[in-house]
């Protein structure tokens, strides 16, 4: 082999070794910079969430996007990991000598053991019935946790992470330092999910997932694969409720419960099921969004309700196959072309914008507050909200822009369609 041609070679294979690893160390970079670009406590309170529920949702997403089982109780495993690691912080309070820091490992333990002893049985059957073993788990478990005294009942149980013995220079005290130990953790979860996916049996319950029946006709037996993925599952759901137990140091009934399955459902669905960065995208969004419109609107979970449905009408593929669906068009360096048609579909969606969200909180205050003082206040105008001129304008302009987006989006859906075909093209040529 020539000198050149070696040299070719060996640009080629570090060109592959970034496309691969490159991603992981902008992410490793961004997790170390973030508390430090927004330095107050509570960004740093919300980015440990992220986190946390990123490592939920991927735990998930094994389930419902690597195999195809749909869930309604994920929440089970990460809620029974999360009582474990408190009662263990109570333990070390009364001086047994371990690091919190490494509480995720009882937490991946208690979750494994949880899924195998659920995923046993459950994973016998898929589909329809799978969903409906584990809802019926779910409500079983979220039922007992009211009456059994290891879950706390109503009032639930907390412990202290600053107890026991820590790492030099962490305490667990400030919140910056309780970021980074759920930082680290998460990075690792995230890199040895993603790591399953490129083993064999990842592989298989991908064929399990799209096709069972040609993948038992070669040999292979589904609901063992099925069964050790939940089994993974269960436990990465695990290592997610132990940091959630450090991060709170309190836990009750309503993370073990069914609420808290749907919303990592949510998150999976937002984010886009069929790709890893999906869950990741859907926990960072959803997470930011429950922080943040409760402290905007009272009427939050209508709202969170209405993204939801909207996307899994018109993005069903999730912000991550949105995202993919423009990586040819921006291979092929035509990526400016599709703005002008994006512009033109931004005006009348913000138009319909404005007046619906006018028409929710309008709503919302007046059944509400029925009997009481009826002045309210959106977009910092001030109005009475039971007199007609304020129903007739924020009616008007959602309809206005539901009309204007009618109009446009055919044109914008034309021009992604000729811009596509472009990109293709030369990308084939």
């Amino acid at each position: 082999m020539t000198d050149r041609a070696a040299g070719s070679v060996r640009n080629i294979a570090w060109a592959s070794y970034l496309r691969s690893y490159g991603l992981w160390v902008l992410a490793a970079v961004a997790i170390f910079a973030l508390p430090h670009v927004f330095d107050s406590r509570a960004n740093q309170s919300m980015f440990g969430q992220m986190g946390i529920f990123v490592v939920f949702a991927l735990s998930y997403n094994m389930l419902l996007g690597q195999s195809g089982m749909l869930s309604f109780g994920h929440a089970v495993y990460f809620g029974f990991a999360g009582f474990i690691s408190v009662h263990v912080m109570r333990i070390i309070e009364s001086g047994f000598a371990f690091p919190v820091v490494l509480l995720p490992l009882f937490g991946a333990a208690a979750g494994l053991a949880l899924g195998i002893i659920f995923g046993s049985f459950s994973t016998r059957r898929a589909g329809t019935v799978f969903a409906m073993i584990s809802l019926g788990i779910a409500e079983l478990v979220g039922a007992l946790a009211f009456f059994i005294g290891f879950f706390g009942g109503e009032e639930g149980i907390s412990g202290d992470r600053m107890s026991g013995p820590s790492l030099p220079g962490l305490s667990l005290g400030p919140q910056i330092q309780v970021y980074y130990v759920i930082a680290a953790w998460t990075l690792v979860a995230a890199l040895l999910m993603y790591a399953i996916t490129r083993t064999p049996l990842g592989r298989m319950a991908n064929a399990v997932r799209d096709n069972p029946e040609r993948a038992e006709f070669i040999g292979y037996n589904t609901q063992r694969v099925r069964f050790r993925m939940f089994a993974l599952s269960g436990m990465f759901a695990g290592v997610a409720g132990a940091l959630f137990a450090i991060q709170f140091e309190f836990l009750q009934f309503n993370n073990i419960g069914v609420a808290a399955s749907g919303s990592v459902l949510l998150m999976t669905f937002i984010g886009g099921v069929g790709f890893f960065m999906g869950p990741i995208l859907g926990a960072i969004l959803v997470t930011f969004l429950e922080l943040e419109l409760v402290n905007v609107t009272q009427a939050w979970l209508l709202y969170f309700g209405l993204f939801f449905v909207l996307m899994v009408m018109f993005v069903p593929a999730g912000l991550a196959g949105l995202i993919m669906r423009h990586q040819p068009i921006w291979r092929a360096g035509i990526l400016h072309k599709l703005a002008p048609a994006y512009g033109l579909a931004l005006v009348p969606s913000l138009i319909f914008a404005v007046g619906a969200i006018g028409l929710i909180e309008i709503i919302y205050f007046t059944s509400t507050r029925a009997g009481l003082n009826t002045v309210m206040s959106v977009y910092t105008i001030t109005f009475d909200a039971v007199k007609p001129l304020p129903w007739i304008i924020a009616g008007v302009v959602a309809a206005g822009g539901f009309v204007l987006c009618r109009l446009t989006f055919p044109t914008v859906r034309k021009v992604w369609d000729e811009v596509f075909l472009e990109a293709m093209a030369k990308l084939n040529r």
